[in-house]
């Protein structure tokens, strides 16, 4: 590792203690990272359930994960000022824990704005050290109505112009980052990372039934579920030839699973097997027929990847960032929210998925890669790095 430049990542989402999930692709991206860097990862988190600064350090898979668990205000009005002194603790307690175990980074990455840009925009200002964002965020979409607040606003175009490049993981988030205003002359697209483990073949076990498999973090706005349920309860009014799983957990779980049940469908139509691991979810995709996503918006959708990697034919709305990767030799695309044509789709991929080239779809797959997409990132910091020198 000492021969390797050390890579600082910013994130105000990360796996943590209370959620496994929450920045998964970030993490991702680090691991894929550390493949040619030294790269170590800070994460600070408000906590209810602590009355200090709780530090911990842990290293997974290559990467140093750096954690400052701090007290979260419960005196509402203080709170806002008290959070950000806390925030601020946090981060020099985190940093100072770091300069303990290894060298000063040579580039940082600020993963998810804005508090992690201006974490990164400050040591560019004091110890000369070029950052870079990546954007996953879908409050730039015209869809999304989240991205507000005149200083927030003010903060983000100011950490974004300062940086040293800025990367989206999709052109579709690029081109709402400059509609909004976010302007930066080094913008790049770098995607998300699929697991190695995804790309090492499996045999499908037979089964009788087409299955379809739905895989997401239950969120109702973003995934439309709901409109997604109805169209599988008129499908099984139509055949019964196919099974339908879904894969994940989130704010919207319970809801949707009762919304499920007012329709119908019960465990013997629709599985909802919860949170797996990715491992699982690896395996489930492998023994499925088709991949569904009806999704109203999407920055770049991880499962749509790994679809792709392994093989699987898809049903997704035609989405932008979506489009982008997806053609019609993968899979079948309807217009968003429209119930009458996904419902058409699925009947016509239940009789055709054998149809589509397994092959095809892998080989279309292979650009998300850890290998691939970490050298990807390597190389926009080295030139980063190159360009800070002169």
């Amino acid at each position: 590792m000492q021969n390797k430049p050390h890579v600082l990542f910013f994130s105000p989402w990360y796996p943590n203690r209370y959620d496994n999930m929450l920045g998964l692709f970030v993490r991702k991206h680090a691991e894929a990272v550390a493949r040619f860097a030294e790269v170590s990862v800070l994460y600070l988190l408000a906590d209810e359930n602590v009355k200090t600064f709780d530090c911990i350090t842990q290293t997974t898979n290559g990467v140093r994960e750096i954690y400052v668990y701090f007290p979260f205000c419960q005196n509402k009005l203080f709170r806002r000022l008290s959070q950000l002194l806390n925030y601020w603790r946090a981060y020099r307690k985190a940093y100072k824990m770091l300069l303990q175990q290894t060298s000063q980074p040579v580039c940082c990455q600020a993963n998810i704005l804005t508090k992690s840009g201006v974490l990164a925009y400050l040591l560019k200002k004091k110890y000369h050290i070029p950052y870079v964002v990546m954007e996953q965020w879908c409050r730039y979409l015209p869809e999304d109505k989240t991205y507000k607040g005149f200083f927030r606003k003010r903060i983000t175009e100011k950490v974004v112009k300062e940086a040293d490049a800025v990367m989206a993981v999709s052109d579709f988030l690029k081109q709402s980052m400059i509609r909004r205003g976010l302007k930066n002359n080094n913008y790049q697209v770098v995607r998300n990372v699929v697991d190695d483990f995804f790309y090492k073949r499996q045999t499908k076990l037979p089964h009788e039934k087409c299955r379809i498999l739905h895989v997401s973090c239950f969120e109702e706005c973003s995934k439309n579920m709901c409109g997604m349920l109805r169209v599988v309860q008129q499908l099984f009014k139509q055949r019964d030839d196919f099974e339908f799983v879904m894969i994940g957990n989130g704010i919207d779980y319970e809801q949707t699973r009762a919304y499920a049940k007012t329709l119908d469908l019960g465990e013997d139509k629709v599985k909802f097997l919860g949170e797996k691991t990715p491992q699982e979810v690896c395996n489930w995709f492998y023994q499925s027929d088709v991949f569904l996503l009806f999704s109203n918006y999407e920055t770049d959708s991880v499962v749509i990847s790994e679809s792709l990697a392994v093989g699987c034919p898809i049903v997704s709305t035609h989405i932008e960032a979506i489009a982008e990767k997806v053609s019609d030799k993968e899979g079948v695309f309807v217009p968003v929210a429209d119930e009458k044509a996904l419902l058409e789709a699925l009947n016509f991929m239940i009789d055709h998925y054998h149809d589509f080239d397994v092959e095809n779809i892998r080989e279309v797959g292979q650009q998300y890669t850890c290998e691939y997409i970490g050298k990807q990132l390597f190389n926009v910091y080295k030139n980063v790095m190159d360009k800070s020198k002169h």
